[in-house]
């Protein structure tokens, strides 16, 4: 096993290979500024503080970083023998769901993602401490992958959110994120004064006096199958609902840029795709969710998630557990005071057309089209970016990603200036 503190020259041609594909990523990132400095300064500095890891890894032991990693540390330990990330939720293959209940039984002890510890109990106190700072908007992230994979792509949506709401706080619920590799990681938007933190999650504080308590002690009993959809995914759909009715605020996925200021923004969602005949919405996504603080609608979600978990079918506990509250609310909405947002406020774009807006355009029709979605996007809070079908593309110069980019970082436009 290759771990970053344990870097053998037998394993060095590996991660030079691995780091050689990551600087081709962050090239193409790092296209999106205009100024020739950026492709000489920010480039390298960007590099250096995602991938410094890499370059010094060293000898250095566990017990070398702060306190605040002193705990299970997906970031640091769970690596397959090719120096993959290997998430440990991840069931085993063909098996069937008493075999996967017994693997998920067998798990528990070293889960410690799903109990409290001496760091997460200080969860509730540094949120509160954090949030005492004139925040315009509280925003949540959720990352419960390694911090080693919290890219550039991820950066782009911290960097843009500063970018519309300088003023707002955001809030990184995570294990990983929250030590010396992820406080790295967040450096660049720290040294110019924009308010964040990650935070290791007490998952059983979070879902306490909710229909999930039940949910999570039947998890950590061993009798409920976790189905064969890691874990961490629906993880993270539970712990965005309970932050916010816990705190009240606006969760955002990390594969966004955002557009607009949000400050305005309350109990919201958006439908993801509406019928276009009666133009009512007919799918919702909870990739942003806005709520105040213990709002009831929040209950029924967590309510709807505990209830009807299906662990074996994508989005089920997601977007789609929205959209059948939504669904069984029915005529009870307006009581609510909820806003179902028209798919242009966070996905104006399908996940079918993504990759057009990594494209240059090479004919006068796609300037044309460029040009007038740019406009449109004006409208816009955030465009979704559909990760799973975008990840991989190369945004290519001039193209409408690479002219979001250019419009709507911090990080980078500083550099630049420097």
């Amino acid at each position: 096993m290759v771990s970053r503190n344990e870097f053998s020259l037998p394993a060095l041609p590996k991660i030079l290979k691995k780091m050689s594909k990551k600087i081709f990523d962050l090239r193409n990132f790092a296209r999106s500024a205009k100024m020739p400095i950026f492709s000489a300064i920010s480039f390298a500095a960007i590099f250096f503080v995602l991938y410094s890891d890499h370059l010094f890894s060293g000898p250095s032991s566990s017990s070398e970083l702060p306190q605040l990693n002193n705990q299970m540390n997906i970031d640091q330990e769970d690596y397959d023998d090719e120096g993959e990330v290997v998430d440990p939720l991840v069931p085993p293959e063909n098996v069937t769901k008493a075999g996967r209940i017994e693997w998920f039984r067998q798990k528990l002890p070293e889960l410690d993602l799903l109990n409290s510890n001496e760091l997460s109990e200080k969860f509730h106190g540094r949120i509160l401490e954090f949030f005492n700072n004139n925040c315009s908007v509280q925003f949540y992230m959720v990352w419960l992958s390694p911090a080693k994979t919290f890219g550039p792509r991820e950066f782009l949506c911290m960097d843009s959110l500063f970018h519309s709401n300088p003023e707002a706080c955001l809030i990184i619920v995570s294990r990983s994120m929250d030590s010396k590799h992820g406080y790295r990681k967040l450096k660049p938007v720290l040294d110019l004064g924009f308010k964040v933190l990650a935070v290791t999650p007490d998952v059983p504080f979070l879902v306490q006096d909710t229909p999930g308590e039940d949910w999570l002690e039947d998890m950590k009993s061993g009798t409920r199958d976790p189905g064969y959809i890691p874990l961490t995914i629906n993880l993270s759909n539970l712990i965005r609902i309970a932050m916010i009715y816990k705190y009240g605020g606006v969760y955002i996925d990390t594969d966004f840029i955002v557009l607009k200021d949000f400050s305005e923004l309350r109990n919201a969602v958006g439908a993801q795709t509406v019928d276009p005949v009666t133009n009512q919405w007919s799918s919702i996504n909870n990739a942003v969710v806005a709520f105040d603080l213990g709002h009831p609608m929040l209950l029924e979600f967590i309510k709807e998630f505990s209830n009807t978990f299906n662990g074996n079918k994508w989005g089920y506990n997601g977007p789609a557990m929205f959209s059948r509250v939504f669904q069984r609310m029915g005529g009870s909405l307006p009581d609510y005071n909820i806003t179902v947002l028209q798919p242009k406020a966070f996905y104006p774009v399908d996940w079918i057309q993504i990759r057009r807006l990594f494209r240059k355009p090479t004919t006068g029709s796609q300037s044309r089209w460029a040009d007038r979605l740019l406009v449109e996007l004006q409208d816009s809070y955030a465009l979704h970016l559909w990760n799973k079908r975008s990840r991989e593309l190369i945004i290519e110069d001039g193209s409408v990603m690479d002219r979001l980019i250019a419009e709507h970082c911090v990080v980078c436009q500083h550099i630049n200036h420097a």
